[in-house]
């Protein structure tokens, strides 16, 4: 870990140091199953049920609707400290806690479906949305998906087919974003995963994030009842300000974490015939040690004062492009971050054995989550000219 002031400096509450107390209690069987998902490319699906039965897919759900209430700041310093036992598990359920913190403490959807699908979140149930297509690009760019939904006979009918669907087969519910031509809008339906017409085609074939069961969903004449439309999509995901999105940026944390965590550790005690001291004596490892925690001391610095002002209503209409900067400024310190740690280990660290080769390349994926670079680049220089 980091010195004590610099990991007890984003804690602040009880509840906090109880999860990742719970966590760490799990750390060993959930490290031994991540290392056989990796190896495999399969879904880490007992630890994913481990989380749901001890009460973790409902910590950012409101203490009103049976939750833990948890702050942005507060689940990411846990789903950071997660992603450092296992990655592929953190973005995952990630993805179930920022929605639910979305969807429920921004009341996006009507009091009924709020309270309705609050006691299923309590009792367990996880969700993911379902927006990706081939065709249509990254969805913060604001693309018009191919899934469509026409009503008929007093309900929905959903036909289309969704990519990178992160959990899939683990998942209770999808909140499946469809094109409405009617009324020339999308909207978001909530389905169930046992719908009839609802399939998983097992297609995520990649070296970084294996473990994370990103398939595709299919959906084929799904036919559910007119209050499963939740949400209608009047903005692009892209231009909202949502601090609960940021899970994927602790996990990306969490990993440069681990791997810096790794290489000091190697550093105080592998020490080579050639020296009388352990590797740590020396000038240019010191130099890589410094260096992976300035940038990751930046990066958790960023995270965590973007996630309290994103969640202040009185100061998010200030923010313009700081979510996005979150997500660029963590994803590269952190390629750099295990990039400097595999230097300090040497060759040994793309040993297939060796967690720092998992870390190199799930790392990766970071840069492929939305934003895109590029347009935070641009963004950022839009709102510079329009000053």
């Amino acid at each position: 870990m980091l010195n004590v002031k610099q990991r007890d400096l984003y804690l602040e509450t009880e509840q906090q140091r109880e999860w990742v107390e719970k966590l760490e209690g799990l750390a060993p069987a959930f490290r031994e199953q991540a290392i056989v998902s990796d190896r495999d490319s399969s879904f880490s699906l007992s630890s994913y049920r481990k989380l749901q039965e001890i009460g973790y897919t409902s910590i950012t759900l409101p203490v009103k609707y049976g939750g833990e209430g948890m702050s942005p700041a507060d689940y990411l310093y846990v789903q950071e400290h997660l992603a450092m036992i296992d990655e592929n598990l953190a973005l995952t359920v990630g993805w179930t806690l920022g929605i639910v913190g979305e969807v429920f403490n921004d009341e996006l959807w009507e009091k009924p479906a709020l309270t309705d699908f609050g006691a299923k979140v309590a009792a367990g149930a996880t969700v993911n949305r379902a927006l990706s297509e081939i065709a249509m690009g990254s969805p913060t760019r604001g693309g018009r998906p191919t899934t469509t939904a026409i009503l008929r006979d007093e309900h929905w009918v959903i036909n289309g087919r969704k990519s990178y669907t992160t959990g899939s087969y683990g998942l209770d519910y999808f909140l499946v974003m469809a094109w409405i031509e009617e009324e020339q809008l999308s909207a978001f339906f909530l389905v169930h995963k046992d719908t009839p017409g609802v399939s998983i085609v097992e297609n995520w074939d990649v070296f970084a994030m294996n473990a994370t069961a990103s398939h595709d969903l299919l959906l084929e004449e799904v036919t559910v009842p007119v209050s499963k439309l939740v949400e209608y999509v009047k903005v692009a995901r892209g231009k909202k300000v949502n601090a609960w999105g940021l899970h994927t940026s602790a996990t990306y944390v969490g990993i440069a974490h681990a791997a810096r965590n790794y290489a000091v550790e190697f550093a105080k005690i592998h020490q080579p015939n050639s020296i009388n001291e352990p590797i740590a004596s020396l000038p240019n490892v010191q130099q890589l040690i410094g260096e992976m925690d300035l940038l990751l001391i930046q990066s958790r610095h960023l995270l965590y004062t973007v996630a309290k002002i994103a969640y202040d209503p009185d100061k998010r209409a200030l923010l313009t492009n700081e979510l996005a900067i979150v997500k660029y400024t963590v994803t590269n310190n952190a390629q750099q971050i295990v990039d400097k740690a595999m230097r300090v280990v040497g060759a040994k660290s793309l040993q297939t054995s060796n967690l720092l080769q998992r870390y190199y390349r799930n790392v990766r994926a970071g840069l492929h989550n939305p934003p895109m670079d590029d347009m935070t680049i641009h963004n950022l220089a839009q709102t510079a000219l329009k000053e």
